[in-house]
């Protein structure tokens, strides 16, 4: 009797420690951002303000992550006013018809050491695409927190897409910024309690 409540007790403690897990971000260690090439002499950096984005996994390394994130296009900021405000117009993201932006990773795969690569769908103007990012992951690691002890990751993400494959913006030679835009997207994650009920 001892001996299988050992092995009951041993095969619930596996469950829980694999069970799906969520990880949140950390907003005011995070960024969500791109770069654009500006009349193809400078570089003109933005960002979203606001954004959420959360991590599910069952592995403890994270080597089965989904990523998902979402953005509000209205909270565009590229540190001029005038510009932000024909960003959100109909020229270009049409923040009225297209309020937000999503991405789903499809895989997460380990390239290297802490490099990985991650594929996933990207909604945006109303289109989805899939895109490429590379990934640089630190962690998890276990730290000190208000609450106790906390294991948190941190991610560093790179890729490059077309803004007219999302219909954003016009291209061609009267065009005063690139069609490539790189997108930087960094994130600081805590793993939250897992869920121990199993089906």
């Amino acid at each position: 009797m001892k001996t299988l409540l050992l092995s009951v007790a041993a095969l619930l403690t596996v469950s829980a420690t694999y069970a799906q897990t969520t990880w949140t971000v950390d907003k005011s260690h995070s960024r969500v951002g791109f770069t654009i090439t500006h009349l193809l002499i400078s570089e003109v950096d933005g960002n979203f303000k606001t954004f959420d984005a959360k991590i599910i996994a069952t592995k403890p390394d994270l080597s089965d992550a989904t990523f998902e994130m979402t953005a509000d296009a209205n909270s565009i900021d590229t540190d001029n006013e005038r510009r932000d405000g024909d960003l959100k117009s109909d020229k270009w993201f049409d923040t009225a018809k297209f309020p937000a932006l999503s991405f789903k990773s499809t895989s997460f795969k380990k390239v290297d050491g802490k490099k990985y690569k991650m594929m996933g769908d990207l909604t945006m103007h109303g289109i989805t695409k899939p895109v490429t990012m590379d990934v640089t992951m630190n962690g998890p690691v276990e730290m000190p927190g208000r609450n106790g002890k906390q294991t948190k990751a941190g991610f560093k993400s790179v890729g490059v897409i077309k803004r007219s494959d999302f219909g954003v913006g016009g291209t061609g030679p009267a065009s005063p910024v690139s069609d490539e835009v790189e997108l930087r997207v960094n994130g600081e994650f805590a793993m939250q309690a897992p869920a121990t009920e199993t089906k």
